[in-house]
């Protein structure tokens, strides 16, 4: 486990919040940042898949990052974009506005199945924020996985590529520990999906987790976090501490694999006292009865779980 860049501990990826006609509330969205960060985060991550970037302009996406920069809210700009252009701008403008690294996020659509075209692609985000740290981030469904061979080509020429997000399930997590960040205590592995934590942490040595249910439970995110921190550590009453509060948390973060994850938790957000995440940008998207219901079954039975639960401190 190595703590020398930003990729280490606890990062929620912020959700955008909207009113009814889908304009964005900057304000908002920096008062949670904010929030996150006061209630013991490490970093923010912004915009990722969580904070809807294919339904936000560039200038609106650089301006959100703008803001939390400005806020002191250290952040984590995704570069998740139509094409390597778009994806390098918005690489450059984070290092020009102070962000604390980037997430690489692969070509997507065009070429994106090419090796090839991938290498290329990752090279320009790179060289456009040198001086910023950055994670590439792995996830079968782009259609890509980095393996170790890429991997290491691109560390050879890109002294900020400082680590490893994993997206996949857990084969793909023990590929990553196994095959790319274990050797080096300078790159970073960091879980990259909530369902991956105590696994992560403990089996695979990872420095930090990048969540999303962890924006609307950031006090049981953050113990979870330390208890597998302690358990991987070889402390045995932490581990069963951890894996007793990944299984309770386990059906809420399922919704973090979801295609409807962001409707998820947006709702999750609102229950537990953030109307303001209550719109969508295409009103049409909206959970359905059933998933609602079922959500906030779940939601109350963590709730009820947890008050009773000797780990939660």
């Amino acid at each position: 486990m190595q703590t020398n860049t930003i990729f280490s501990g606890c990062m929620p990826a912020l959700m955008t919040p909207c009113d009814a006609d889908g304009t964005i509330d900057f304000d908002a969205l920096v008062r949670k940042g904010t929030e996150l960060i006061e209630a013991g985060m490490d970093a923010v991550i912004y915009c990722g898949s969580m904070g809807d970037w294919p339904l936000l302009s560039d200038e609106q996406r650089m301006e959100g990052v703008a803001r939390l920069c400005a806020a002191g809210v250290p952040v984590i700009v995704g570069t998740g974009a139509q094409n390597s252009v778009r994806a390098v701008a918005l690489a450059r403008h984070a290092q020009e506005v102070g962000a604390s690294g980037l997430m690489v996020i692969p070509r997507v659509l065009s070429r994106g199945i090419s090796a090839a075209a991938q290498r290329r692609h990752f090279t320009d985000i790179l060289n456009a924020a040198p001086d910023l740290p950055a994670v590439i981030y792995n996830s079968p469904y782009y259609g890509f996985e980095t393996k170790a061979d890429l991997f290491f080509s691109l560390r050879s020429e890109h002294k900020n590529l400082a680590g490893f997000k994993e997206f996949g399930g857990a084969e793909s997590m023990r590929y990553a520990a196994e095959n790319i960040t274990s050797a080096d205590p300078g790159v970073a592995l960091m879980v990259g999906v909530d369902t991956q934590a105590f696994h992560g942490f403990v089996n695979c040595g990872a420095d930090g987790a990048i969540t999303g249910i962890g924006n609307a439970l950031p006090r049981e995110v953050l113990r979870l976090v330390e208890l597998c921190q302690q358990a991987a550590a070889g402390d045995a009453k932490a581990r069963v501490l951890a894996w007793e509060l990944d299984k309770a948390m386990h059906v809420l973060a399922t919704f973090d694999e979801s295609p409807d994850l962001v409707l998820y938790y947006k709702h999750l957000m609102v229950l537990e006292g953030s109307p303001e995440y209550m719109h969508q940008f295409h009103s049409s998207d909206r959970l359905s009865p059933s998933q609602q219901a079922y959500l906030e079954a779940q939601w109350k039975l963590f709730r009820t779980w947890w008050d009773s639960w000797p780990g939660a401190v």
